[in-house]
């Protein structure tokens, strides 16, 4: 069946029957991500301009930068809740429009309070029909195989019917993770997806988004401020800073002489213990993105 066309108003959405793998027609898939010549601005304010960026499939990408630089912005534009100020945007070979449910999103881990009782099934199953009313009684099985499948790919199905309240946040963001999955999309935006956690459960939640790319093709554009827990995973390195930006491998854009460029100012990488660290680069070691701030 023909994929049609999405509309980009905000309140289109395609349901699973529309869906069709163009991997079957003989054509290379696109990237995942496409901008050309892209450029965000507030007012005045320039995030950054001429961006162009390919994101294949399968890839890795880590989105670095302080804050301000327009990381989190990024990912709004993708989800198609931002206009671009200039260039073009597509996902998968389709404009960016809001409630695409080839995107996947992985939100900032975030506690939650321990008298929720939803349950961890139930916070999946959002990420398949959390945006329509209902699901039709034809559906049911389907939705609960899909919401099964995704809690085994994230080792989380003895979380399946525990109330969210009574979870770790480690394991809240595990579920996080198969809510974003079980739609099967082409990308996964991951917004500071390993803030709050110990150096543990960043190293598990990073290796099931990465083992995700991996095993399914679907792209990872991943927003952090810290390289190292996902350091061993990154294909390439997205650095936005000061209105500019760099595209390139680890070794090619976390260096010197690239991030003294950047800044405007000397910074100093070194690796340590198989880490990067880095010096000199104001508030380099807080990236994050605060309670309704911009990145």
């Amino acid at each position: 069946m023909q994929r049609p066309q999405p509309s980009t108003e905000p309140t289109e959405h395609r349901t699973d029957e529309t869906r069709a793998d163009e991997t079957t027609t003989g054509r290379e898939r696109p990237p995942a991500v496409r901008l050309r010549d892209a450029a965000l601005s507030y007012g005045p304010r320039e995030l950054w301009r001429g961006l162009d960026l390919d994101v294949a499939p399968g890839e890795f990408l880590a989105v670095l930068g302080p804050n301000g630089a327009g990381k989190t912005s990024l990912l709004r534009v993708l989800l198609g809740l931002a206009p671009l100020s200039g260039g073009s945007v597509r996902i998968a070979g389709e404009p960016a429009y809001r409630g695409n449910d080839r995107i996947g999103y992985i939100p900032q881990q975030r506690s939650l309070q321990n008298s929720l009782t939803m349950r961890g099934n139930d916070l999946v199953g959002l990420g398949l029909d959390g945006h329509r009313w209902g699901i039709g009684l034809r559906h049911r099985a389907a939705r609960t195989r899909r919401v099964r499948e995704a809690l085994r790919a994230v080792d989380a199905t003895d979380y399946a019917k525990t109330p969210l309240g009574l979870l770790s946040g480690g394991e809240q963001q595990r579920l996080r993770i198969a809510q974003a999955i079980v739609s099967e999309p082409d990308v996964l935006l991951c917004d500071e997806p390993l803030l709050s956690l110990d150096p543990s459960h960043q190293r598990r939640v990073s290796e099931l988004i990465g083992r995700q790319t991996r095993t399914t093709g679907a792209a990872a554009l991943f927003v952090t401020h810290e390289i190292n827990p996902v350091l061993p995973l990154v294909d390439r390195v997205l650095y936005l800073v000061n209105g500019g930006f760099r595209i390139g491998t680890p070794d090619e854009v976390m260096n010197s002489t690239t991030l003294s460029e950047l800044y405007g100012t000397e910074v100093e990488v070194a690796r340590v213990g198989g880490r990067l660290v880095v010096a000199g680069a104001e508030n380099e070691q807080d990236h994050h993105v605060h309670e309704g701030g911009e990145a």
